[in-house]
Protein backbone atom coordinates (compact mmCIF):
# COMPACT_ATOMS: atom_id res chain seq x y z
CA UNK A 1 0.00 0.00 0.00
CA UNK A 2 1.86 3.25 -0.76
CA UNK A 3 1.31 6.48 1.00
CA UNK A 4 1.40 9.94 -0.02
CA UNK A 5 3.73 11.94 1.70
CA UNK A 6 3.13 15.38 4.05
CA UNK A 7 2.29 17.88 1.61
CA UNK A 8 0.16 15.71 -0.93
CA UNK A 9 -2.54 17.18 -2.84
CA UNK A 10 -5.87 15.81 -2.99
CA UNK A 11 -8.33 17.06 -5.67
CA UNK A 12 -12.04 16.23 -5.43
CA UNK A 13 -15.05 17.06 -8.16
CA UNK A 14 -17.72 18.81 -7.00
CA UNK A 15 -19.67 16.75 -4.24
CA UNK A 16 -16.70 14.06 -4.01
CA UNK A 17 -16.21 12.82 -0.88
CA UNK A 18 -12.72 11.75 1.02
CA UNK A 19 -12.36 10.35 4.42
CA UNK A 20 -9.28 10.84 6.49
CA UNK A 21 -8.38 8.20 9.29
CA UNK A 22 -6.96 9.39 12.17
CA UNK A 23 -5.41 12.11 10.73
CA UNK A 24 -5.31 14.42 14.43
CA UNK A 25 -2.44 17.37 14.10
CA UNK A 26 -2.75 17.33 10.23
CA UNK A 27 -3.54 20.87 8.93
CA UNK A 28 -6.15 20.86 5.60
CA UNK A 29 -4.68 23.86 3.70
CA UNK A 30 -7.41 24.91 0.47
CA UNK A 31 -5.82 25.50 -2.07
CA UNK A 32 -9.18 25.93 -4.76
CA UNK A 33 -12.65 25.67 -4.08
CA UNK A 34 -14.47 24.90 -0.82
CA UNK A 35 -14.94 22.07 1.25
CA UNK A 36 -17.16 20.64 4.37
CA UNK A 37 -15.57 18.86 7.00
CA UNK A 38 -16.94 17.23 9.41
CA UNK A 39 -15.32 14.98 12.35
CA UNK A 40 -16.23 11.88 14.31
CA UNK A 41 -17.97 12.60 17.43
CA UNK A 42 -17.88 16.54 17.03
CA UNK A 43 -21.66 17.65 16.73
CA UNK A 44 -19.53 21.04 14.89
CA UNK A 45 -18.40 21.07 10.90
CA UNK A 46 -16.07 23.33 9.31
CA UNK A 47 -16.40 25.40 5.88
CA UNK A 48 -13.34 25.96 4.37
CA UNK A 49 -12.34 28.36 1.27
CA UNK A 50 -9.67 28.76 -0.56
CA UNK A 51 -6.58 30.28 1.33
CA UNK A 52 -8.38 28.95 4.46
CA UNK A 53 -6.25 26.54 6.98
CA UNK A 54 -7.52 24.06 9.63
CA UNK A 55 -5.86 21.96 11.78
CA UNK A 56 -7.44 18.23 12.86
CA UNK A 57 -8.02 18.44 16.49
CA UNK A 58 -9.06 14.62 16.91
CA UNK A 59 -8.49 11.00 15.48
CA UNK A 60 -10.79 9.32 14.25
CA UNK A 61 -12.86 9.59 10.81
CA UNK A 62 -12.44 13.07 8.89
CA UNK A 63 -14.87 12.96 6.25
CA UNK A 64 -14.08 16.39 3.46
CA UNK A 65 -16.92 17.26 1.08
CA UNK A 66 -15.87 18.95 -2.09
CA UNK A 67 -19.20 21.75 -2.74
CA UNK A 68 -17.55 22.80 -6.39
CA UNK A 69 -14.47 21.48 -7.87
CA UNK A 70 -11.67 21.87 -4.87
CA UNK A 71 -8.31 21.11 -3.59
CA UNK A 72 -6.22 21.27 -1.01
CA UNK A 73 -2.86 20.01 0.89
CA UNK A 74 -2.53 17.74 3.55
CA UNK A 75 0.24 18.99 5.53
CA UNK A 76 2.17 17.02 8.36
CA UNK A 77 0.70 13.92 8.55
CA UNK A 78 1.05 10.39 6.60
CA UNK A 79 -2.03 8.78 4.68
CA UNK A 80 -2.36 5.53 3.29
CA UNK A 81 -3.11 5.83 -0.43
CA UNK A 82 -5.98 2.26 0.55
CA UNK A 83 -7.70 5.26 2.76
CA UNK A 84 -8.17 7.75 0.59
CA UNK A 85 -9.76 6.30 -2.53
CA UNK A 86 -9.81 7.92 -5.79
CA UNK A 87 -9.74 11.09 -4.75
CA UNK A 88 -6.32 10.89 -3.82
CA UNK A 89 -3.82 11.80 -6.36
CA UNK A 90 -0.03 12.79 -6.61
CA UNK A 91 0.10 15.63 -7.81
CA UNK A 92 3.23 16.68 -10.14
CA UNK A 93 5.77 19.69 -8.47
CA UNK A 94 4.75 22.12 -10.58
CA UNK A 95 1.41 22.01 -9.60
CA UNK A 96 1.88 21.89 -6.58
CA UNK A 97 3.34 25.10 -7.26
CA UNK A 98 0.80 26.28 -9.24
CA UNK A 99 -1.61 25.69 -6.49
CA UNK A 100 0.11 27.37 -3.92
CA UNK A 101 1.14 30.27 -6.04
CA UNK A 102 -2.93 30.46 -7.03
CA UNK A 103 -4.14 30.35 -3.27
CA UNK A 104 -1.70 33.04 -2.41
CA UNK A 105 -2.68 35.49 -4.73
CA UNK A 106 -6.38 34.43 -4.73
CA UNK A 107 -7.25 35.84 -1.40
CA UNK A 108 -6.59 36.39 2.20
CA UNK A 109 -6.46 33.91 4.76
CA UNK A 110 -9.70 33.96 6.97
CA UNK A 111 -10.73 32.35 9.73
CA UNK A 112 -12.78 28.57 9.33
CA UNK A 113 -16.34 29.34 9.67
CA UNK A 114 -18.40 27.19 12.23
CA UNK A 115 -20.95 25.15 10.43
CA UNK A 116 -24.15 24.42 12.12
Amino acid sequence: MACFEPGTIVELDGREVVTLPDVRSATLRVTRGTLWITQEGDPQDVVLRAGDSWAVKRNGLTVVEAQDDASFWVIGHRMESGEVGRAGRRASPWAATQHAFAAFFALPTRNPVPYF
